[in-house]
């Protein structure tokens, strides 16, 4: 506007002709004044829209952090009211505990004497059975060494003894005891018999179980005496075998158990003749006296 007020001045100044040049000197002048001053007015109005949108960017974040504020706040006061219901809960409780203490703590103290004197007395029978037991172990294997001294002429020749699990195997493969299909002790599986009994009338306090076993071939026709299957079978040379360990009067008859496994417990497969081979024997196992541990583990 400033602009045409400007041109409207000079062209009536023109056209006039009676205007002075010092008077059109001045009008040009206010004339560059107002352009420059229009220059500045735009400058500083740039200038301010700069700095609305800057207020209005800020105003945002502003308003954001208010908002991010309020909802902290919200939650704080939601854990204040949390913890003051906690600390309700625990005054209450330590109330009730400081009520109740005295009594609580003399019958607790009572539970725990009970409890050591109830462990102190296990702890003892615990020991006491931990030296019964390595004593089992030390006589066990003076016997696995008496039988090996004993029987030392027929191992290697289908004879073996073994100590595991706190007892003594003795296994004896039929070869050296029987013919197939029969339940006669022959000549050597005697000789080894007599010796396994001598070694066991040392030892009156061992149970002696007598086990036979067979392969898995059925027995075809009848053997005589009513054997008609491995079971007949097994079970007859367990037999002959306690007849032997019964001729000592040495042995305590009431320690021996004679059992008949058939084809159900075997060492090896039965696919291979070596495997039905170690089958067919007489297991000899040798149990110390378990009546006092029994006693003690029911004891605790």
């Amino acid at each position: 506007m400033i602009k045409k007020i400007g041109l409207g001045l000079l062209a009536t100044i023109l056209l006039s002709s009676c205007v002075t040049r010092r008077l059109y000197n001045e009008l040009d002048q206010q004339y560059k004044d107002a352009l420059a001053e229009n220059d500045k007015l735009n400058s500083n109005i740039d200038l301010l829209k700069s700095s609305q949108n800057d207020l209005e960017n800020l105003k945002k974040q502003l308003d954001t952090q208010l908002q991010e504020l309020q909802a902290e706040r919200n939650k704080l006061n939601i854990e204040i009211a949390v913890a003051e219901t906690k600390l309700k809960d625990l005054e209450a409780s330590y109330n009730n505990l400081e009520t109740h203490s005295t009594q609580s703590l003399e019958a607790e103290a009572a539970r725990l004497s009970k409890a050591k004197s109830e462990l102190a007395t296990k702890s003892k029978r615990i020991e006491e059975l931990e030296g019964i037991l390595a004593a089992n172990d030390k006589q066990m294997r003076a016997l696995k060494d008496s039988l090996s001294k004993a029987l030392n002429d027929f191992e290697g020749r289908g004879l073996s003894i073994e100590q595991k699990h706190g007892k003594v195997y003795v296994s004896m493969e039929n070869k050296l005891l029987f013919k197939s299909g029969s339940w006669a002790v022959n000549e050597d599986g005697k000789k080894a018999v007599v010796e396994l009994g001598k070694v066991l009338a040392q030892n009156p306090d061992i149970t002696v179980l007598i086990e036979g076993h067979t392969d898995n071939d059925k027995i075809s026709g009848n053997l005589g005496d009513g054997v008609v299957n491995n079971w007949d079978l097994s079970t007859r040379r367990a037999l002959s075998i306690v007849n032997i360990l019964t001729e000592n009067n040495g042995i305590d008859k009431k320690n021996l158990t004679a059992a008949g496994r058939s084809e159900y417990a075997p060492l090896m497969s039965n696919n291979t003749p070596e495997g039905k081979s170690k089958n067919r024997r007489i297991e000899v196992i040798l149990t110390p006296n378990l009546d006092k541990i029994n006693s003690m583990l029911n004891q605790l």
